[in-house]
């Protein structure tokens, strides 16, 4: 009788380790399936914010003849470019600024320049502008999902065992300043 009661015992044990077990391979593949799917996401915004970068810099092309700013303003938009591939969320942030910073100027001088307003070229980029503005929009959404789920994983048990147990860091949030949020207008 003793035997067999420790049978159970031992069988229920077992069963209880090997719960425990599928819960933490559960929750450890479910972080990293996050965690990957966030670098995917921040890697599909570097790549909007170089195609951005690029358009602008195309822009600046098409106004250098009306635009004394335009020598300081291609550099910067040279170095931005450059920074974006190795930049993490909060290097983005500051990038995103700047970048809203010389749209808004750039499209400033295409309002004053009545020429400017009805070439084809400005125009098709201005429209080009657009759409990776509402591309950046997308991917910062789904970015900021991903590392809503993450961090919540991070802070909630079970799942903050294993993130504790596995060095799991909770993930920065893509925050823009109110104003910075609103693409910048295009009118003509």
């Amino acid at each position: 009788m003793i035997v067999v009661f420790e049978w159970i015992i031992g069988i229920v044990i077992l069963i209880v380790l090997v719960v425990l077990g599928g819960m933490f391979v559960s929750i450890y593949n479910r972080f990293f399936n996050l965690k990957n799917s966030a670098e995917a996401t921040l890697g599909q915004i570097r790549v909007a914010m170089k195609k951005r970068l690029d358009l602008v810099g195309q822009l600046l092309g098409a106004v250098k003849s009306y635009a004394a700013f335009e020598k300081e303003t291609l550099e910067k938009v040279t170095a931005m470019r450059s920074s974006v591939g190795s930049a993490g969320p909060g290097d983005l942030n500051e990038v995103e600024a700047e970048t809203r910073s010389i749209l808004g100027r750039l499209f400033a001088v295409v309002e004053n320049y009545p020429d400017l307003k009805t070439s084809a070229t400005v125009t098709d980029l201005m429209k080009s502008v657009k759409g990776v503005e509402d591309e950046i929009a997308r991917q910062r959404y789904t970015y900021n999902n991903i590392a809503q789920q993450l961090n919540t994983m991070t802070e909630t048990i079970p799942s903050n065992i294993v993130a504790s147990l596995i060095g799991m860091q909770k993930l920065r949030y893509l925050e823009f300043e109110e104003e910075i949020e609103r693409p910048p207008e295009i009118a003509f």
